[in-house]
């Protein structure tokens, strides 16, 4: 029997969160390459529409409208919580209240949307995934609110994943450095996005179809006893500075 199988998405509705673009138009395009019904949210249209995926627009800062967008779907099985995001700004930099509207894009924005769809889920015994980062597990200097807030998602997630037991399935993804149109905004050009890659054990950045496939996977039936998890998708994670620095145990 072929594996995948337990990964297919038939006949279910999933709805990705700032799905039409970068990151997020890969889980997109993944759960629907799965056989899923897949609507993209976000607050303006995509570029390049992907087969399969129905754009309807949302800004999930709206509770109102948030509340409004998922009582008008006639069932929900999956959400991907992935909208979020914030530019380079050290702390010093901004004052308070420009911090917290990136907490509010992105922590407090994907409770809303979880409270929003809960019901819809609940029927459908379904999945939520949220799309978490590394920078909530480490220092994040120049983005520390938005690691603050993903640090908050994956104790959101764990905690949502106990009190919605066994009707609701919560598990995060861990997402390392992706390779997106926005890329050069954080690495550079080439030469900059090849020697952050070379930073990265796998050798690369991953692909917004490798977080699309995980999404996919922890979605499925293959992960019907995960909830609460948070698997990382990092490849590898980071080489240790003291590895380079200590003058012991070099290679010749």
């Amino acid at each position: 029997m072929d594996n995948r199988e337990d990964t297919r998405q038939d006949k279910r509705l999933v709805v990705v969160t700032g799905g039409t673009r970068g990151v997020g138009a890969g889980i997109a395009r993944a759960f629907a390459e799965a056989g899923a019904e897949v609507v993209a949210c976000a607050r303006r249209p995509p570029e390049a529409p992907v087969e399969g995926v129905e754009f309807m627009p949302l800004d999930v800062r709206d509770p109102t409208a948030v509340r409004d967008f998922f009582d008008a779907l006639p069932r929900l099985d999956v959400l991907v919580n992935n909208a979020g995001g914030a530019p380079y700004r050290l702390l010093a930099d901004a004052d308070a209240e420009r911090h917290a509207r990136v907490i509010e894009l992105n922590l407090t924005a994907p409770l809303t949307v979880s409270l929003a769809a809960y019901e819809h889920l609940k029927r459908a015994r379904g999945s939520v995934v949220m799309i978490g980062s590394v920078s909530g597990t480490r220092p994040s200097p120049g983005s520390a609110a938005y690691g603050a807030a993903k640090a908050g998602l994956e104790n959101l997630a764990r905690s949502m994943a106990v009190e919605w037991a066994p009707d609701v399935r919560v598990n995060t993804l861990v997402v390392g450095m992706v390779r997106t149109e926005l890329s050069p905004l954080h690495y550079g050009d080439e030469e900059g996005i090849a020697a952050v890659s070379r930073t990265v054990p796998l050798g690369r950045l991953a692909a917004p179809s490798d977080i699309g496939e995980a999404a996919v996977f922890l979605a499925s039936d293959a992960a019907a006893y995960i909830t609460g998890a948070g698997l990382l998708v990092h490849g590898g994670g980071e080489r240790p500075a003291f590895l380079d620095a200590a003058t012991v145990n070099k290679e010749k």
